[in-house]
């Protein structure tokens, strides 16, 4: 399945979005080159008491409104971003709901929903509704499987207010214009009802790019060129809203939840020429147009010596996919091509309860959770006859159903050991049950242990460390299981019923000291031992997506914020995020030790802004790199990647009629779009090579404009 992504779309963000750098570090620096706008000022209604914080607990730093004036932030976004050395980290798409985690918090609890971005939720808090933010250690909170630098959003609706923004695109080759990308959002309070709701279609896009992909044999001598292009569109409006409700005493509701259309199209046309063969056009069309929605409720209140907390959540996705290849000549041959069509409905139901008090000095919860998983998917493949017609081809592989039963119980204790150290710990166990309708559909029961430990130290207000020892389960792809084809490679996964969910041991550090007027450096490290990683391994009838025994990954993610007006340069700014891994595993084809397909092994984001004191303006600066090594199949070995560098320049006006206007260029140093394949005539290093592919596109230059306000 293919998306967009900010640079190019499809190529760049499968290698990206599959490899280990989200799973790893969750970091990104991508939004900290986001524009940010003027607000009203700030209520000042809210008090820590509302925002579940314990005035008494040291090692926070906070910022106010005020700390953020010369950004001219819209809304809570535009404000988090700019808190030195801090990276919003997404919550991971874990089992359930589970322990809390990403980095962000909103008026001291954690948001009850699974689906929905933590950007998205930002967005949608207008700057004039925060009253401060709170940067502190996770394990400060009564709130577990949190860890490191945590985020507290603090803030409160008052009068009814909106914002809007509209974010068009242009590209000089290839793509079409953008003009859908924007979103708009409300809030206020009427009573004890307090309200959000948006609608967003910023993760928009029209991707393009158009070049030569030449082909050698073994001998590298060239048998093939092609010029091809590809183009798409992708957008993905969201309605989504939240509603608060204070109820009697201390109890509190929310009710939250979205609908989403996603219409996802890729194209791409090709010429290929061959000595000795007729000439021929091939036509690759894609369409992935989906549906999903996401309900949840949570409430809370006081019983015994606690708080008991019940929430509720149900999301489904409905996901219709088509790929066609089909390829015609030059002279009097039959076209050729083929069809594959699939329609899954994917769904997940849960059912949690939380009961926290106080006892022993410390903080107490436990957990209990069900959660119940469906897919039903039909998959069928066609080939192109004689007659111009698709035909039905036996693939019995892709049809089934998927069902898993979850239940998880968890028990936490956190609390200070001294004044500078504090620890929480979390224990636990879940039990699973599998059940597969597909062709040779089987049942499957498992036990696992999970469970937590943080500690907390800050021997100084400059300085801090903590550490969190994981035990993870992670979620299963329902679709691995079933067959699938990719026709556009001429590869398929064979389908695999033995296909058990990943787990790892994570060993996670991180070191935060503030440099004064100078910024602040963060230091994140990352060790995860993982038993049964899921990659492409040889099953009966090929191959298919599987389980490799042991592999282990580690990282080391360095976060920086410098300012400059200790030597007078007011305004100046610089904010860098480096990122180096490191992976391994054994190749189920070979046993060749190598690292974990589509890593990426080395990534920067790097950014300076000016805001010039004394006016409206501002400028940016930014580049950005991500190295990606190859993913690799039985019978080949495949490198695609966008770059080696992409680097912008935006410029920005704060008040134009009350308005922010900016205007950016992408791509200034003309990053392009590679691939690099090598397929071998049966299995990979083992037997002689059937060809190799090099694709090299170009991209262009990005032209784009914002403009943001409120009403």
């Amino acid at each position: 399945m293919r998306r967009h992504d900010t640079h190019l779309s499809e190529t760049g963000v499968k290698a990206l979005y599959g490899a280990a750098t989200i799973a790893l570090c969750g970091a990104s620096p991508a939004y900290a080159q986001q524009s940010v706008e003027k607000s009203a000022d700030p209520p000042t209604e809210s008090t820590a008491a509302q925002a579940g914080i314990d005035e008494t607990v040291s090692g926070r730093q906070v910022y106010t409104p005020a700390d953020f004036t010369r950004f001219a932030p819209r809304n809570a976004l535009d404000m988090l971003i700019q808190v030195p050395g801090f990276n919003i980290r997404e919550s991971e798409q874990q089992r359930g709901l589970g322990q809390a985690t990403g980095n962000v918090i909103f008026n001291g609890q954690r948001a009850s929903n699974k689906s929905d971005a933590l950007f998205t939720l930002l967005q949608r808090i207008p700057a004039s509704n925060v009253t401060r933010i709170e940067i502190m250690d996770g394990s400060l909170l009564d709130i577990p499987g949190l860890s490191g630098q945590v985020a507290n959003l603090v803030y409160k609706a008052n009068a009814l207010s909106g914002q809007f923004s509209w974010k068009p695109q242009f590209r000089a080759y290839y793509a079409d214009p953008l003009f859908t990308r924007g979103d708009i959002s409300m809030s206020g309070r009427s009573g004890a009802i307090e309200y959000e709701v948006s609608l967003n279609n910023d993760n928009s896009g029209r991707s393009a790019a158009g070049g030569p992909t030449l082909i050698f044999d073994q001998t590298n001598s060239l048998i093939e060129t092609r010029d091809e292009i590809f183009r798409s569109r992708f957008d993905s409006p969201k309605l989504s809203g939240k509603l608060t409700w204070d109820g009697p005493g201390t109890s509190v509701a929310n009710v939250n939840g979205f609908y989403q259309r996603i219409y996802n199209h890729f194209n791409e046309d090709g010429f290929r020429v061959s000595p000795g063969v007729p000439d021929s056009f091939r036509i690759v069309r894609q369409t992935n147009d989906t549906w999903n929605y996401e309900v949840g409720a949570d409430y809370e209140l006081a019983v015994g010596p606690g708080r008991l907390k019940a929430i509720g959540l149900r999301r489904f996705s409905h996901l219709p996919f088509t790929q066609t290849v089909i390829t015609s000549f030059a002279d009097d041959s039959r076209d050729i091509g083929d069809r594959f069509v699939q329609t899954g409905d994917l769904g997940e139901t849960i059912a949690r309860g939380e009961y926290s008090w106080k006892m022993f000095g410390g903080d107490w919860q436990w957990s209990a959770e069900a959660a119940f998983n469906t897919l039903d998917n039909v998959a069928e493949l066609f080939s192109l006859d004689a007659t111009g017609d698709f035909v039905a081809l036996p693939f019995p592989g892709g049809t089934g159903g998927v069902n898993e039963d979850r239940y998880e119980s968890l028990l936490s204790f956190g609390r200070k050991l001294t004044n500078t150290l504090s620890f929480q710990l979390v224990a636990g166990a879940e039990h699973s049950t599998i059940t597969q309708t597909a062709a040779n559909g089987q049942s499957r029961s498992f036990f696992r242990p999970k469970g937590t430990l943080s500690l907390a130290w800050k021997p100084s207000n400059t300085l801090d460390f903590s550490f969190r020892l994981r035990r993870r389960v992670l979620q299963l792809s329902f679709n691995d299981f079933l067959a699938r084809a990719f026709l556009d490679d001429n590869n398929q996964n064979a389908g695999n019923n033995d296909l058990r969910p990943q787990q790892d041991w994570s060993y996670e550090g991180e070191i935060n000291k503030s440099l004064g007027p100078w910024g602040r450096q963060q230091f994140r490290f990352i060790y995860r031992d993982v038993e049964d990683f899921v990659d492409i391994v040889p099953v009966a009838g090929g191959e298919s997506v599987g389980n490799i025994d042991k592999a282990w990954a580690a990282a080391i993610v360095s976060t920086s914020t410098l300012t400059f007006d200790p030597i007078g340069l007011k305004g100046l700014r610089f904010d860098g995020t480096l990122v180096f891994q490191k992976s391994s595993l054994r190749d189920p084809f070979t046993e060749e030790s190598r690292q974990w397909g589509g890593f990426v092994n080395r990534q920067a984001s790097l950014n300076l802004r000016h805001d010039i004191p004394g006016s409206n303006w501002a400028w940016e600066l930014d580049a950005n790199h991500n190295h990606v090594l190859p993913r690799f199949r039985s019978n080949e070995v495949t490198r695609t990647y966008e770059g080696p560098w992409f680097a912008g320049a935006r410029v920005e006006h704060k008040d134009v009629l009350g308005l922010t206007v900016s205007a950016r260029i992408s791509n200034l140093l003309g990053a392009r779009s590679y691939r690099d394949r090598t397929v071998f005539t049966g299995l990979r290093d083992a037997t002689p090579i059937a060809f190799i592919e090099q694709r090299d596109r170009l991209i262009g230059p990005i032209f784009s404009f914002s403009v943001r306000g409120n009403f």
